[in-house]
């Protein structure tokens, strides 16, 4: 099975700039995922939209609504089946889906997150309501996916943002700026959740794990990994690869790039 986790940024398309819609179903397309998991998707709850895209990429749509930001989604490839679906029922800032999926490995739960974006402390909280939702899942097969908008504590970020805008470094700083905040990410891990790129990529030079931004641009970013994929341990032990894709659309399509795993569920 191959996963893939993207945010497309304000749902392909821009106010009064350019249509990157066709790019990322273009790329969508070239990767092929059998589960995919997408975030910011503005305007992806009206005029049929999320139907129509679905459509087109061969695959059905469970979209999770937000009542503050923009939608997320999971799309499932047939001949996979859908057992579940549904948004979870917490305040978050844009949303979070869940569905859960047949294999012959046993039900296999994905989790779709946005996590706001402007504080540490909320994002702690919006994971907090995840790490609940992973440990009510059926089974012991279950991912979360998404654009976490948090770093990586067991990685040095102080020269990285030192160089940023202020406005965009405090996203990231502790209140009154007392060091790089990480707790997201380490609340996940504490939870015993497998980070499926960093150990899968043992070794690999930290670059190459980066999602942001890419040659579409985005100021607010200063070459971070923002996007994940993290597996309860049972997950994590079928991962076959797991690794950002680049080039081509991928490069323009958003200022984000996709993330992609392939798991062996036999």
């Amino acid at each position: 099975m191959r996963v893939l986790t993207w945010n497309i940024r304000t749902g392909g398309r821009d106010r009064g700039g350019a249509d990157r819609l066709e790019q990322v179903v273009q790329v969508v397309d070239q990767q092929a995922p059998d589960v995919l998991a997408l975030q910011e998707l503005r305007g992806f709850d009206s005029d049929g939209l999320m139907a129509d895209v679905a459509g087109r990429v061969g695959m059905t749509s469970h979209l999770a609504r937000s009542c503050f930001g923009q939608p997320v989604a999971v799309l499932v490839r047939p001949p996979y089946q859908v057992l579940d679906a549904g948004a979870l029922r917490r305040p978050f800032h844009h949303a979070a889906a869940r569905v859960v999926v047949s294999t012959s490995a046993g039900p296999l739960t994905v989790l779709a997150a946005h996590l706001y974006p402007y504080s540490g402390g909320r994002r702690r909280m919006e994971v907090d309501w995840l790490v609940a939702a992973i440990r009510r899942a059926p089974g012991s097969l279950t991912l979360l996916a998404g654009d976490l908008n948090s770093l990586d504590p067991t990685v040095d970020h102080t020269e990285r943002l030192a160089g940023m805008p202020a406005l965009y470094r405090r996203r990231h700083l502790r209140r009154g700026g007392r060091g790089v905040d990480t707790r997201a990410i380490a609340r996940l891990l504490a939870a015993d959740l497998v980070d499926l790129w960093q150990s899968s990529n043992m070794g690999v030079p930290e670059a190459e794990g980066l999602s942001v931004p890419t040659r579409f641009g985005g100021a607010e970013f200063a070459g971070m990994r923002l996007d994940y994929l993290f597996g309860t341990r049972a997950v994590a032990e079928r991962v076959r690869g797991c690794r950002v894709i680049r080039g081509g659309a991928a490069d323009t399509a958003s200022d984000h790039y996709p993330l992609l795993t392939t798991l062996d569920l036999s």
